[in-house]
């Protein structure tokens, strides 16, 4: 913030966290200057909007309205101008200004500002991710921390005059709208490269490199025509071996002390595959006779639940759990050239899937999938041209990432900085 202006004038706060503040600046607890609201009400017998905190976006204080949510037994009310505060994992600083009268969560505190401080003011000086570390430094529970009224009540908060706190609130407005539509035209580049992969890998594994290559009709309806010396096989016919793998018993340390790797679904990342989680034993191998060794080279797709898709492919021989499907390739299928094209196809792969609460694909599916295949030579200057082509886009997405990285961090600085007095923004408000 070096670009910035600081007050002329500091004086020590006497909190370490907040360290040096504008010498005309109060600084008074919480507890002194809010309320916490805590009345609870039925909430299925409201009429009002209820917000979880997943209604709330991290860090940005907004809302999230394509989020409907049901109401739990009981809610806080809160009103226009209450700060909601999420108490549970504090560190996602899910912090939301209320529009309008509603319910809330019991997960989130409702905050109502006092005559000394702004409303707007306090939900960015909730969101300060000075204030977020002290929070969260005050959590209970490990799998699901939460924070306390209790202990946030007794915090510090550093404020000015209502009129100069308006001032600080319309900058932080302009300045960070300015931000968001930033992120925004990165975060729409990304979604543009992540289409233009899909066309790319489709077009590449269905229709080959060359545009002016006689086509022929592949008589499979969504493939439509393909390059004439092309054929179409079933994905079995072009295979050494499909299958899949078990789970020795989680009880026995025997089967789990060994060096061959144990693929699970949590492993398929899209990843070349050279180690896992765990390990099993020769002991293991021999007792279960559905714990097959697969050579490298092997592609598996993960067939269970929220999984079904992923896809992997291995650096070195190893052995899976009954959520994969493994496909060793013959001589007349390239190993990434079937990776690339099962990529392309996940979502149709995902529609076949059955079953209820944990919907699967089958082995018998997988097996019966038609796949377009061009000569092994062919296949392979595929795969050069899409490894090529992939590596230049993802460096392009490494640098818009790491710009909506950059951007994401200056807000949280710049919200920081304004709500604590390290910067002075009166003269930049308008």
């Amino acid at each position: 913030m070096s670009d910035l202006p600081s007050y002329s004038d500091y004086k020590e706060s006497g909190v370490e966290w907040l360290g040096r503040i504008p010498s005309h600046w109060m600084i008074k607890r919480l507890k002194y200057v809010i309320r916490n609201i805590s009345d609870k009400v039925n909430a299925k017998e409201s009429e009002l909007r209820y917000l979880g905190l997943e209604n709330i976006e991290s860090f940005t204080g907004k809302l999230i309205n394509s989020v409907e949510l049901e109401s739990e037994g009981v809610g806080h009310e809160f009103q226009k101008n209450d700060v909601l505060f999420g108490k549970l994992r504090p560190y996602l600083a899910k912090v939301y200004l209320a529009e309008e009268r509603g319910l809330s969560s019991t997960e989130a505190l409702i905050f109502r500002a006092s005559e000394k401080i702004h409303p707007k003011f306090l939900s960015y000086y909730c969101l300060s991710q000075d204030f977020i570390n002290e929070v969260n430094g005050t959590t209970f529970g490990s799998k699901m921390p939460r924070a306390s009224w209790d202990d946030i009540s007794s915090f510090s908060v550093c404020f000015p005059e209502i009129q100069e706190q308006k001032a600080i609130t319309r900058y932080l407005d302009k300045k960070l709208a300015q931000i968001d539509t930033l992120i925004t035209k990165q975060q729409a580049l990304l979604e543009k490269l992540a289409e233009q992969r899909i066309a790319l890998i489709s077009n590449a594994v269905t229709k080959g490199l060359n545009p002016d290559v006689e086509m022929k009709e592949s008589g499979v309806e969504w493939l439509g025509k393909i390059p004439s010396h092309w054929d179409i096989w079933k994905i079995v016919h072009t295979t050494d071996y499909i299958g899949s793998g078990t789970t020795p018993k989680i009880d026995n340390n025997e089967y789990y002390d060994g060096d061959t790797l144990w693929v699970t679904t949590s492993e398929l990342r899209e990843t070349l595959i050279e180690d896992t989680k765990q390990h099993v034993s020769e002991l293991a191998i021999t007792t279960y006779s559905a714990l097959k060794k697969y050579p490298k080279n092997s592609v598996a797709i993960a067939m269970y639940g929220a999984t079904i898709g992923r896809l992997g492919i291995l650096g070195k021989e190893a052995t899976f759990n009954q959520a994969c499907c493994v496909f060793c390739c013959s001589n007349i299928l390239d190993y990434k050239f079937l990776y690339y094209w099962l990529w392309m196809r996940r979502p149709i792969l995902v529609s076949l899937s059955n079953g209820g609460g944990q919907p699967n694909l089958s082995q018998d599916d997988l097996k019966k999938i038609r796949l377009p295949l061009p000569p092994k030579n062919e296949q392979q200057m595929i795969v050069r041209y899409l490894e090529k082509e992939i590596t230049n886009t993802d460096v392009l997405q490494d640098k818009i990432n790491k710009i909506i990285t950059n951007l994401k961090e200056y807000r949280s600085t710049l919200i920081t900085q304004a709500v604590t007095g390290k910067i002075d923004v009166r003269n930049l408000a308008n």
